[in-house]
């Protein structure tokens, strides 16, 4: 599974063969309390092989390989990076320490990690598109083809010592899913869908240098075999957006007990001298710290962010090590999400991301299934 972000100003495209995730089928199985203690039961049950009334790691260990594929991880063992999530929420369960978890234990834990998830999808709904090629013959047959790919042309450079092939394999990465074209950047889609339409291509004399007519119209044919190949291959793409336009931090600094207690809670582990002053070099570990609670992403998850964090760093000359008070360390902290949420109120960043999804459409995780 691999994913493709990009800045957009315009949602996707509604479709009649799309799915919205907005968590709210989550919430309402964790929130009815009767058929959450049955789905509990049921899948206590599942797990306790030995049926000693309580769960080992061992007898855990497939609840967490169910709820990292519901998080969209990666296979346990292909990542280290995953592989410490997977370790962190098998901590959930036993503490760190605890070798049996009872059902109680098992409901309380899951029903945190699935509102958590719900949380996350009600924040940024997550639609699945069933793309399947009706919508990318539309698009080239349609009258905004011509203008778009022109555009298309410039942006990719297409010189006239350029091969066509480049051209066309370039320009197909400048396609969205409102193109109806998934991603190119997943390398199933490259090599099932991309690669076998370039091989059904007539081609294209090489030596005859690249022109915008040319171009427009072997990419129609190219297409046209991509579309055929989306037939009777349709790819499954998990689409979201979300807008940073400085509500979430807005949000955050006018609730003051949260703002508080988020703070407290950041510069629980930061480093202090023997007076108990901080650095203000730990500033953007603590932002980070804070970033979900004010609707930021992490640092170093979306480029446009971390370029408005660095200016805002940059202008109150935050970045200069000076040890500070607890207090001037909070309230330089607070300065900084005011310039931040300012900065994206005034220039919002638009973020998608396009996901193509090889497992079953039905559910992510059957940790979701009674």
């Amino acid at each position: 599974m691999e994913t493709s972000t990009a800045t957009t100003g315009t949602s996707v495209k509604e479709k009649s063969d799309q799915q919205v995730l907005d968590g709210s089928s989550i919430m309402e199985l964790v929130e009815n309390d009767e058929v959450f203690s049955s789905f509990v039961d049921h899948k206590f049950k599942e797990l306790d092989k030995d049926n000693d009334g309580q769960l080992s790691v061992k007898e855990l260990k497939p609840a967490v390989a169910d709820i990292g594929a519901a998080l969209g991880l990666p296979v346990q063992g292909s990542s280290p990076v995953s592989d410490n999530i997977y370790s962190e929420v098998l901590n959930e369960f036993t503490h760190g320490q605890q070798e049996k978890v009872s059902k109680t234990e098992f409901k309380e834990v899951l029903s945190d990690i699935l509102l958590g998830m719900a949380a996350g999808l009600k924040r940024d709904p997550v639609v699945i598109l069933r793309i399947e090629g009706e919508d990318l013959l539309e698009f080239i047959d349609g009258p905004s083809y011509d203008e778009e790919m022109l555009s298309v042309f410039s942006q990719i450079g297409c010189s006239d010592d350029a091969s066509l092939l480049d051209c066309i394999v370039k320009a197909f990465g400048k396609l969205t899913v409102d193109h109806g074209m998934p991603p190119c950047s997943d390398s199933w889609v490259m090599s099932n869908i991309v690669e076998p339409a370039l091989k059904s291509w007539d081609g294209y004399d090489e030596g005859v240098p690249v022109s915008k007519i040319t171009f427009l119209e072997e990419l129609k044919k190219v297409a046209k075999h991509v579309a055929q190949n989306l037939r009777e291959q349709p790819v499954i793409v998990a689409h979201s957006e979300n807008t940073f336009d400085g509500s979430g931090i807005k949000r955050f600094l006018s609730n003051k007990f949260e703002l508080d207690r988020s703070l407290n809670a950041a510069l629980q582990n930061v480093p202090r001298d023997r007076h108990g002053k901080i650095s203000t070099d730990c500033l953007r570990v603590v932002l980070d710290e804070v970033a979900p609670s004010a609707g930021l992403p992490p640092i170093g998850a979306v480029e446009q962010i971390d370029d408005v964090v660095a200016d805002v760093f940059r202008t109150a000359h935050a970045d200069d090590g000076k040890m500070v008070k607890e207090d001037e360390f909070k309230k330089l902290l607070t300065e900084i999400l005011w310039s931040l949420m300012l900065k994206l109120e005034e220039n919002p960043v638009a973020v998608s991301s396009n996901c193509v999804v090889h497992e079953p459409l039905e559910s992510s995780s059957s940790i979701l299934q009674p």
